[in-house]
């Protein structure tokens, strides 16, 4: 019994020590792991997996983490003046991989044009032809036939504009299997100047006929045919979808951020490039940094905990640390929600603490700025600075409190030296106040208004149970996966809405006030 006791008090001890030695090294943890966060995961054009980052490439990094430390000022007529570390890392600046050209991805476009120069050529091959072949035998051409000449001209330009503008637009995305109505419209197109073709090879070309009016009707009735195929073509990929008929809810797998989208009449693939559109600038930029505190601290209270086999080796030793343990680490998770809420209070305190000095900071570096603009209006035209070197020069009274409250906010791999400094010169130019020029750090905006490393190189593969050119229904769900997130999307059908009238009559809500003239007075 005294050998138990005792037992139980060393676990309990060390947890305690173990606890108070655990906090000790997430803290010196945290200092250690905000250089090392800001790894930009790089993502190869043919595959969605990760690249581990290069071990020769860590001095570098890490000396451009530092950048808030390292950067010194800059006046308005000295040359841009870098410490040793900045030196060491210029012009290696982050750059997303040469993605390698897939012939895949014009294949479409490559399509439609061959298609849209045999559309364009049919009809004046038809003209031509006879012309070329039995001129002399050609019936003279009045003033009937010269009108559809006129006609087919002015057709075949509408047709020309009507096509450029609906499908020689740029790809804005590969799907992975085609698209339904674009190849049944390109089939049908295909299957109508087949059909011309073989009927004017052997109605006129083998008979030779000499009525050359006819001929240029049967010209002009090939090019209404397909405008009659392009104004089908503006239904389906252009009129169709535009009806909202599903509710698509989006969540993204790491943090559970959503979003409510609704769409007509879409297959699945199309869905999905349409959500992925309205992700990079709806959704705020994915952050893996502000995910690993809850990660670290659930390994934490097993980590602290040490046991202590005071009975000696035995068969049943080890069953019986593990029931320690976990009786332990039991009574350990009773007040793990008083270290959440301390850690939590105290992340907000050091959080506002950076904010207020950054603002600090920013303010008077705008106060010089208009000082320097006001002393460079007393300047001969030629000496004046420009926004860049204006931003150059006040960067570094800001650079430090910027960096640690980025590094408190965990956004440091989301942000540049050069981005800053571009941003910095962008608010300068345009006249804009110390909030404006905060407002990109202090909140976190869609994906698309970081640098491109964040968004450009990212890879998407569609998972569905159904079919990817199925159209949506009711109850449909895919996911959109990425290297370290995805996206999970449910459709709902939106429902059958019946209104009723209900006829108020005019005079149904007017009363008459009596008044009696006689009062109790």
């Amino acid at each position: 019994m005294t050998d138990r006791c005792a037992f139980s008090h060393c676990v309990g001890f060390d947890a305690v020590r173990g606890e108070r030695s655990s906090r000790d090294r997430h803290k010196s943890h945290s200092r250690d792991s905000s250089s090392r966060s800001d790894k930009n995961v790089t993502i190869s054009a043919s595959s969605a997996q990760p690249q581990q980052p290069d071990q020769s490439s860590a001095p570098t990094d890490a000396q451009d983490d530092n950048w808030g430390e390292t950067t010194t000022a800059v006046t308005g007529t000295s040359d841009h003046s870098l410490s040793q570390e900045d030196l060491a890392g210029f012009g290696k600046e982050t750059e997303g991989p040469v993605e390698k050209l897939n012939c895949v991805r014009f294949l479409p476009l490559a399509l439609t044009l061959i298609l849209g120069l045999l559309v364009l050529i049919t009809p004046l091959s038809f003209l031509v032809l006879p012309q070329l072949m039995w001129p002399e035998r050609l019936q003279a051409c009045g003033t009937a036939c010269e009108g559809l000449f006129l006609s087919l001209a002015f057709k075949l330009l509408i047709l020309l504009l009507a096509g450029w503008a609906l499908f020689a637009r740029p790809g804005r995305a590969s799907l992975p299997r085609i698209a339904v109505f674009r190849a049944l419209l390109g089939l049908l197109t295909l299957l109508l100047l087949l059909s011309y073709w073989l009927f004017f090879g052997v109605r006129i070309l083998d008979s030779q006929d000499e009525n050359y009016q006819g001929i240029v009707q049967f010209a002009v009735s090939l090019v209404d045919a397909l405008l009659f195929i392009h104004y089908l073509a503006v239904v389906l990929l252009e009129i169709r979808h535009l009806q909202p008929c599903f509710s698509l809810s989006v969540v993204r797998s790491t943090d559970g951020e959503t979003r409510h989208y609704n769409l007509g009449q879409l297959s699945i693939q199309r869905a999905a490039l349409v959500i992925l559109e309205h992700y990079y600038k709806d959704f705020s930029v994915h952050n893996p940094a502000l995910l690993t505190a809850a990660k670290s601290r659930a390994a934490k209270h097993l980590a602290g905990l040490k046991v202590y086999n005071v009975d000696g080796a035995g068969s049943d030793a080890a069953t019986a640390q593990s029931r320690a343990k976990i009786a332990a680490a039991a009574r350990q998770r009773d007040t793990s929600h008083n270290e959440l809420y301390y850690e939590e209070a105290e992340h907000d305190r050091r959080v506002r603490k950076r904010r207020a000095r950054l603002v600090v900071a920013v303010e008077e570096a705008f106060t010089h700025v208009r000082r320097l603009q006001e002393e460079e209006k007393k300047k001969p035209p030629g000496d004046e600075m420009d926004p860049r070197e204006a931003a150059q020069a006040i960067f570094p009274s800001m650079a430090r409190a910027l960096q640690k409250y980025l590094r408190t906010t965990r956004q440091q791999h989301c942000h540049s030296m050069d981005s800053i400094q571009a941003h910095l010169a962008f608010c300068i130019t345009n006249n804009m106040t110390p909030k404006a020029f905060l407002e990109s750090y202090l909140m976190a905006g869609p994906t698309l208004q970081y640098t491109r490393e964040c968004w450009q190189t990212r890879q998407w593969t569609l998972v569905s149970e159904a079919s990817v050119t199925s159209p949506l229904r009711h109850g449909s769900e895919f996911q959109l996966k990425s290297s370290d997130f995805s996206l999970v999307v449910t459709s709902k059908a939106i429902p059958h809405l019946k209104l009723s009238e209900e006829y108020v009559h005019p005079k149904s809500h007017k009363f008459v006030l009596q008044l009696q003239s006689e009062t109790s007075v």
